[in-house]
């Protein structure tokens, strides 16, 4: 199993949902959050006068998924979160040891 961190701009979310969902995705857990990256921020005007954003508002989706669907979800995420511009996130995958699900006490894949 894998878990997947996924950090894309708040507007693409109902995109990356729907995506997710085509390739079989049950659940995931959604975040709103603030980061930077290599552009430091932007920088914003308001009444005529420029500031500094340092932090810029994102979304981060968790979802854990089989070994079997891990290239499809990349798919699905690369598709619908891109814009083409600086900005636009990133995906983590990282190795899942175990799941259980609390009310069944079912684990493994059984669980996702």
């Amino acid at each position: 199993m894998k878990l997947i961190m996924a950090i894309i701009r708040p507007h693409k979310l109902d995109d990356v949902k729907s995506a997710l969902t085509e390739v079989g995705v049950a659940g995931m857990s959604v975040s709103e959050i603030r980061g930077f990256g290599r552009t430091g921020g932007k920088t914003e005007v308001y009444r005529g006068s420029a500031y500094q954003v340092d932090f810029v508002p994102k979304v981060r989706i968790d979802l854990v998924v089989a070994d079997n669907q891990l290239h499809s979800v990349l798919d699905a995420l690369e598709k619908s979160g891109k814009t083409g511009k600086i900005g636009d996130g990133k995906v983590f995958v990282l190795n899942v040891e175990e799941a259980m699900r609390i009310r069944t006490g079912e684990r493994g894949d059984d669980a996702i």
